[in-house]
């Protein structure tokens, strides 16, 4: 490829640096031909059996209406797990976030152990979680409670020290200088700052965790997602449309109002 060389107006010659853009579009389609091959994609059964997505869906409608009776409680169960685990959750993580951030906590083992804990907790899949607190807890929606606890502990967590640290750190020195406390000087000063994104943040790992709650029945933790395990298994789709139905509305529902209220915190 031929450089090209520019003339400033001071006499100085100047080479344009050659593109890389086309290296990079080799290294993507490398990448993805090796994704291909390695999980051995099938584009002619895409085609084939993909359409069949289509007709079970046709055969979840209508939903099966006096099943619905039936959909209720689990759908409440999943609805109480996902809420106490993210209150819980949401909690826990304040002081791990304070303890973590290290314009407020000056001890920088301190604030990378922390770190460490918050990103071990997020590396592990909530449906992993559940599949282990199964087998320690037992069956049931307190498996699927520790699973969005543990979840939204480290989410928040780590969203919350880093809000934190991007704070103006001068009304805590302000109200240090005073002879305040440190701690309290942090509850006056640094607490209102950062408490519209806590409260967001909290909202929105509430609704996420509803969402995904629904799948912890299939590794055994309750909720909604047992009787939607059973009703796939035994190929009942009404019954499983009605109980997506009643998923999309109750989801629909807390996203709303949670709209709503980061609106007002806004």
């Amino acid at each position: 490829m031929e450089v090209k060389t520019f003339t400033l107006s001071n006499g100085k010659k100047v080479e344009e640096k050659r593109s890389k853009v086309w290296l990079y579009w080799i290294i993507v389609l490398i990448l993805i031909g090796s994704s291909i091959y390695i999980t051995q994609f099938d584009f002619k059964g895409l085609f084939t059996h993909g359409f069949s997505l289509f007709f079970m869906i046709a055969d979840m409608f209508p939903p099966h209406w006096s099943y619905f009776s039936k959909v209720m409680t689990p759908l409440l169960d999943t609805i109480k797990m996902s809420f106490l685990g993210s209150i819980a959750g949401s909690i826990l993580a304040i002081p791990f976030a304070v303890l973590a951030a290290n314009n407020i906590v000056r001890n920088r083992f301190v604030n990378q152990l922390v770190r460490f804990i918050l990103t071990v907790t997020r590396t592990f899949p909530t449906l992993v979680v559940a599949l282990v607190a199964t087998h320690v807890f037992g069956l049931g929606t307190f498996a699927g409670f520790i699973a969005i606890f543990i979840f939204t502990f480290s989410f928040v967590g780590k969203q919350m020290f880093e809000n934190i640290e991007t704070v103006d750190m001068g009304a805590f020195e302000a109200t240090e200088a005073l002879g305040v406390g440190r701690f309290k000087s942090f509850i006056v000063s640094v607490i209102p700052q950062v408490a519209p994104s806590y409260l967001s943040t909290s909202l929105y790992a509430f609704e996420g965790n509803v969402r995904y709650s629904t799948i912890l029945g299939y590794v055994g933790a309750g909720g909604i997602g047992t009787i939607l395990n059973d009703r796939m298994g035994f190929l009942l789709y009404q019954d499983v449309g009605t109980i997506l139905l009643a998923i999309f509305v109750t989801v629909i529902i807390i996203e709303l109002t949670s709209t709503l209220i980061r609106m007002k915190l806004a």
